[in-house]
């Protein structure tokens, strides 16, 4: 992923003494496969399912490592890259993965000791039609596949057998097909799991009817990508949604019971200080029980990172080694600096809990707050 490039090529160069092949795959790998051969010997391309099995044989055989599709390697000291893995287009015929291989036990008693309770991911389609400005699909496409609602109900079962209660449907948007998401409900319900799942949606995808559906089959929390609170900053993100929509759908979120999370970015290319500030305040005044600010972060292979390139000042986020409140950092030259960044994610998560917990005295602390900030903010540079 983005922030782990440096950490997968540190771990590389340990297992060099000992190991005779090492493969990488995934998002960056699969964007910039230039940047790892150095330090692997392939790098799968795109999905790595068929893939890796077929390279392993290849490779348990002393054969050609060339004649497996979706991969880049080297050869005579060249890179060379094999004709392209297709999609999968039969996601059922993906076997479940080996939960039982992993330390169940471990990632349980943290998650219940930190929440109170246990969740592992699951992934019930791939591919995302839209085109988010800074969003990088490269591994799963643009173009939806979906698991069969039996077939995901399967895979459920299976991980409440090993004792999670909770699920996180880690798809780009869960809610994007209706007709699938109330079949999939309507199979959950039908089979009395009992087991609470969470999950990531667009604001345009959720309705009354919908959100009353998912509740009844289980749904505890619902994660939107909102983004920003201004529509014009909404049209360059290419979010092809409005804040319209975004109020409409966390509010029928809200009337159905379930618990909701939204994500906004501040700073981004196009925006000033008017549109930071809408976005804080339409961030605070929504009813959510989770919310998040960031930076922007330019991933390769995005537009946003296109036009931001050639002003980088750091090449992936890494975490602080300091303790910091607010780990984010801006990795490319913008006319905000990151201090006034950090200035409105501080304002805007402060405003949003005064919100939450004073309720109707906001307007006697809350207010004044606001105010002063929003002069403060505006001077700073």
């Amino acid at each position: 992923m983005f922030s782990l490039k440096n950490k997968s090529i540190e771990l590389a160069k340990e297992l060099r003494k000992d190991c005779e092949t090492l493969v990488t795959g995934g998002p960056l790998p699969t964007t910039s496969p230039e940047d790892f051969l150095p330090y692997f010997d392939v790098v799968v391309n795109g999905e790595g399912e068929v893939t890796l099995h077929e390279l392993i044989r290849e490779v348990e055989d002393r054969g050609n490592l060339s004649r497996v599709k979706g991969i880049w390697c080297k050869e005579n000291g060249k890179i060379r890259r094999t004709q392209p893995r297709e999609y999968i287009r039969d996601l059922d015929n993906v076997p479940f993965p080996s939960r039982e291989l992993f330390d169940n036990e471990g990632y349980q008693k943290y998650y219940s000791n930190r929440f109170g309770y246990t969740m592992t991911s699951v992934m019930t389609s791939r591919g995302c039609p839209f085109s988010c400005d800074f969003c990088s699909r490269p591994v799963f496409g643009n173009n939806l596949r979906t698991r069969s609602a039996e077939n995901i109900i399967d895979e459920i079962e299976t991980v409440k057998k090993l004792g999670y209660n909770r699920i996180w449907f880690a798809d780009d948007c869960f809610t994007l097909d209706s007709e699938r998401l109330v079949t999939i409900c309507n199979e959950m319900i039908k089979r009395r799991l009992g087991i609470g799942w969470e999950c990531l949606s667009r604001v345009d995808t959720v309705n009354d009817n919908m959100a009353m559906k998912m509740k009844q089959a289980g749904c505890i929390r619902i994660f939107f990508g909102i983004e920003s609170g201004n529509d014009t900053v909404l049209a360059i993100m290419r979010k092809h949604a409005t804040t319209q929509q975004a109020e409409r759908a966390v509010r029928a979120v809200k009337r159905a019971g379930i618990q909701t999370g939204a994500f906004f970015i501040v700073g981004y290319p196009g925006e000033n200080s008017t549109t930071i500030l809408d976005t804080i305040r339409f961030a605070s005044s929504l009813p959510l029980d989770y919310l998040s600010f960031t930076m922007p972060y330019a991933i390769p292979g995005t537009p946003l990172f296109d036009r931001v390139s050639e002003t980088l000042t750091a090449e992936e986020w890494e975490e602080p080694k300091s303790l910091r409140l607010i780990k984010h950092k801006l990795l490319f030259a913008s006319p905000f600096s990151e201090r006034k960044l950090k200035l409105a994610i501080s304002k805007g998560m402060i405003q949003h809990y005064l919100r939450k917990y004073l309720g109707s005295k906001y307007a006697w602390i809350g207010k004044p707050f606001e105010v002063m900030t929003d002069f403060v903010f505006q001077q700073i540079t």
